[in-house]
C-alpha cells in the first residue's frame, strides 16, 4: 500500500457514509463511530438490547413472511441451517451414548448377563475396553482429522468422517464372535473405529459451520458478528436430539422384540434384535450424509483456501501452527482445559445416572424406569442446549460470562449433596433429584456448549480444526479420567471428587479464555496477517480491544495497541490497497497478462471513486507502462 495517501482526504458525505457502514457496521457501532464495548456500561446496555431487540422483530417478520408464502418454508431453512450441519453430531450422540444404554440390557436378567454382570465366559477387562477404545477412538479422529482438515481441506474432512461412521455403524450391526468374549472384542473395536469418524466431526463440523457464517466476501457481515454463536451451537445441539431420538428407539425396539413388554427378563433373541437395528436405522442416515456432503458442501473449504492464498501457503500451515502456540498458547490452556474439566461433569454425569436414578426408584430388574428417567434428563439437556443457543451471542452475557455461570452452577449443584450424601440420597431425595437435573441443564447452557464453539473461534483459520481437535482430544481425555475414576471409587467419593473440576473450569475461564462474542471473525483473521507478517505491534483494531482479550493477555499488555481513530485510517489505507491491487490485475487482464481473476465488486462505486479522485496516478498497463518510459527516453 501507498504510504502518501491521507485516507480521509477530501472525502464527501456520501463518501464518509460509506466508509462508516462498511467499517463502523451499526450492529457494532454508534452514530458517533464509538464501538459497543467502549460505550458506559448503562449506554452499552441500552445499545445493545435496542438493537438486539430490533435483529429478533426483523427475524420474526421474515420468519413470518416465510410462513404466508410457505407454512412448511420456516421448517425446511431450519433443517438445511441447523440441521443438516449437525447431522454427524446428532449420529455421534445417537451411538456414542447409546453405549451408556445397551450395556445394562446386555447384562440385565435373563439377556447376557454371564458375559456383562458375572464375567464368568468374558474378561472383565474387555467389558471395560469397550468405554475405554471408543474414548481413545475419539481422540485419535479429533487429533488426526483436526490435522487432515487443516491440510487437505474441510470437505475433504466431513466426507472421509461420514464414509468412516458409515463402515463402523456396519461393523456394529453384524460384531459377532465364536465365543461371547469373542463378540465383546470384536465390538470394543468396532466402536474405536467408529469413534475415529466421531472424533473427526468435532474440529469438522465446528471449522466449517463457522466458516460458512462468516462467508467468503472481503467485507464481513452481519451474519458472522450477531448470529456465528447461534449457528454453530445449533448444528451442535444435534448431539442432544441424537441421544434422544436413539433413546426413543431403544424403548419402541425392545417392547417391540420382547412381546409387547418393557420388564424383565429379556430373552437373548430380542436383546440381539433391538441393538442391531439399534445400529442399522443411523447406517441408513450416514450412508445419505455421505452423499450430501461429497455433492452438496462443494464449498465448505473456501475459507480455508483463501487464507491459504493470502498467505502463499500450499498443505499444512507449519508457520502458523508455530506462531498459534507463541501467541495463543495460552487460548489453548483454556479451551483444552476447560473441555477437559466439562468432559468430566459431562460423562461423569451418563457414568453415574444409574446410580442416581437407583437411588430415587429403588432397585429393579427393568430397563424401562431407567430408560425414562433418562429421557427426562435429556430433555432437560435440550432445553439447556436450545437457551445457549439463543443467548451466546448476546453481548451482555455471550460465551465467556455462560461458560463461568455453567461451570459455577455445576460446581455448587455436585458439591452440596457430596457433604451430606446420605440425606440427599434418602430423605432428601426430591431436592437431589432436582439438582441432577438442573446439573445436566446448566451443563448445556453453559461448557458444554461453549467449549465446542470457542476452541475453534479463538484461533487462526489456517490451524483451527488443529487447534480444535486438540481441545477436543484433551477434553475426551477428561471423558477417560472419568471412566477409569468412576470403576475404582465409590458413588459418595464421586460426589467428593467431580465438583472441584468445576471450580477448574471456572478458573481457566477467568484467567486464559477470550470473550469473542460481538467480535468479527474476520477482524480477528485481519490481526492474524499482522501477527503471519510479524507487524503485530502496527495492529490497532477491535481484536485487540480489552473486552476481546483474556485476563492473562490483558496483563500482558496485548491490548495496548487498540486505537479506534488509528485502526479508522488504516482500514481505509489497506482498502486503498485492495481496490489498487484489483485495478492492477483488472487492466493486466486486459491486457492478456494475467490469466487470474479480479474481484469485480470489491466495494462499492461510492469506495472506488473516492480511491480514483484521491489516488496520486491512475492506473496504467505494462504496455502503457513501456510506452510511457520510451517517449520520456526520448
Amino acid at each position: 500500500m501507498s504510504g502518501h495517501h491521507n485516507p480521509v482526504h477530501e472525502i464527501t458525505e456520501n463518501e464518509r457514509q460509506i466508509f462508516q457502514y462498511l467499517i463502523r457496521p451499526d450492529d457494532s457501532y454508534d452514530e458517533h463511530g464509538v464501538y459497543w464495548a467502549d460505550m458506559p456500561i448503562g449506554k452499552r446496555i441500552k445499545f445493545v438490547t435496542n438493537y438486539d431487540n430490533a435483529e429478533a422483530k426483523r427475524e420474526l417478520v421474515g420468519i413470518g413472511r416465510m410462513a404466508k408464502a410457505d407454512p412448511l418454508s420456516p421448517i425446511g431453512y431450519y433443517f438445511r441451517n441447523m440441521v443438516l450441519p449437525g447431522a454427524g453430531l446428532g449420529l455421534e450422540g445417537y451411538v456414542l451414548f447409546s453405549i451408556g444404554n445397551l450395556t445394562p440390557m446386555f447384562a440385565a436378567e435373563g439377556a447376557f448377563q454371564t458375559c456383562w454382570s458375572t464375567y464368568k465366559i468374558c474378561n472383565e477387562n474387555w467389558i471395560a475396553a469397550v468405554t475405554y477404545l471408543e474414548i481413545i477412538g475419539i481422540i485419535v479422529g479429533q487429533i488426526m482429522v483436526g490435522i487432515l482438515g487443516d491440510w487437505l481441506g474441510r470437505r475433504w474432512g466431513l466426507i472421509q468422517d461420514a464414509i468412516i461412521m458409515f463402515l463402523g455403524l456396519i461393523m456394529l450391526t453384524a460384531s459377532w464372535g465364536t465365543t461371547q468374549n469373542g463378540w465383546v472384542i470384536c465390538y470394543a473395536w468396532s466402536l474405536f473405529f467408529y469413534g475415529i469418524g466421531v472424533g473427526g466431526e468435532y474440529p469438522m463440523t465446528a471449522t466449517s459451520g463457522m466458516e460458512n457464517a462468516v462467508g467468503s466476501g472481503k467485507i464481513s457481515t452481519k451474519e458472522d458478528r450477531l448470529h456465528r454463536g447461534r449457528k454453530v451451537t445449533s448444528a451442535f445441539l444435534m448431539q442432544g436430539w441424537g441421544q434422544f431420538f436413539n433413546q426413543v428407539l431403544l424403548i419402541l425396539l425392545l417392547i417391540i422384540f420382547h412381546h409387547g413388554s418393557g420388564n424383565a427378563p429379556y430373552s437373548q433373541v430380542a436383546v440381539q434384535w433391538t441393538f442391531r437395528v439399534s445400529f442399522a436405522i443411523p447406517a441408513v442416515g450416514t450412508l445419505w450424509l455421505v452423499y450430501y456432503r461429497t455433492y452438496k458442501m462443494r464449498s465448505a473449504s473456501k475459507q480455508l483456501n483463501a487464507a491459504k492464498k493470502k498467505s502463499k501457503v500450499t498443505g499444512y500451515d507449519t508457520q502458523s501452527l508455530k506462531l498459534t502456540f507463541s501467541y495463543f498458547g495460552p487460548r489453548l490452556i483454556a479451551t483444552a482445559g476447560g473441555w477437559y474439566a466439562n468432559d468430566v461433569f459431562f460423562y461423569g454425569n451418563k457414568l453415574f445416572q444409574s446410580v442416581f436414578i437407583t437411588a430415587i426408584i429403588g432397585k429393579t430388574t427393568s430397563l424401562m424406569p431407567n430408560w425414562l428417567y433418562n429421557l427426562v434428563n435429556i430433555g432437560v439437556s435440550l432445553a439447556g442446549y436450545y437457551l445457549a443457543s439463543f443467548l451466546i451471542d448476546n453481548k451482555l452475557y455471550g460465551r465467556k460470562n455462560m461458560q463461568i455461570v455453567g461451570f459455577l452452577m455445576d460446581f455448587i449443584f455436585f458439591v452440596v449433596p457430596a457433604f451430606d450424601y446420605h440425606y440427599y440420597s434418602t430423605t432428601g431425595i426430591h431436592a437431589f433429584q432436582a439438582m441432577y437435573f438442573l446439573s445436566s441443564f446448566f451443563n448445556q447452557f453453559g461448557p458444554n456448549a461453549v467449549t465446542f464453539l470457542v476452541a475453534a473461534e479463538v484461533y487462526p483459520t489456517p490451524i483451527r480444526a488443529t487447534a480444535h481437535g486438540f481441545s477436543a482430544a484433551f477434553g475426551k481425555l477428561g471423558a477417560l479420567t472419568a471412566a477409569v475414576l468412576y470403576s475404582y471409587i465409590t458413588t459418595q467419593q464421586k460426589f467428593y471428587v467431580v465438583p472441584w473440576f468445576g471450580l477448574m473450569g471456572v478458573i481457566l475461564t477467568v484467567l486464559f479464555l477470550p470473550d469473542t462474542t460481538g467480535l468479527d471473525l474476520k477482524e480477528q483473521e485481519r490481526r492474524w496477517q499482522y501477527i503471519r507478517a510479524g507487524r503485530e505491534e502496527d495492529y490497532h483494531g477491535v481484536a485487540v480491544h480489552p473486552k476481546h482479550l483474556s485476563l492473562y493477555e490483558r496483563f500482558r499488555g496485548v491490548g495496548k495497541h487498540y486505537d479506534a481513530d488509528l485502526d479508522y485510517k488504516q482500514k481505509i489505507q489497506e482498502m486503498r490497497a485492495e481496490w489498487e491491487s484489483n485495478e492492477s490485475r483488472r487492466y493486466a487482464e486486459k491486457a492478456g497478462e494475467d490469466d487470474e481473476a479480479f474481484d469485480d465488486s470489491l466495494y462499492s462505486s461510492g469506495v472506488s471513486t473516492y480511491f480514483e479522485r484521491t489516488s496520486q496516478r491512475p492506473m496504467m498497463t505494462n504496455n502503457e507502462k513501456v510506452s510511457d518510459e520510451t517517449a520520456n527516453s526520448v
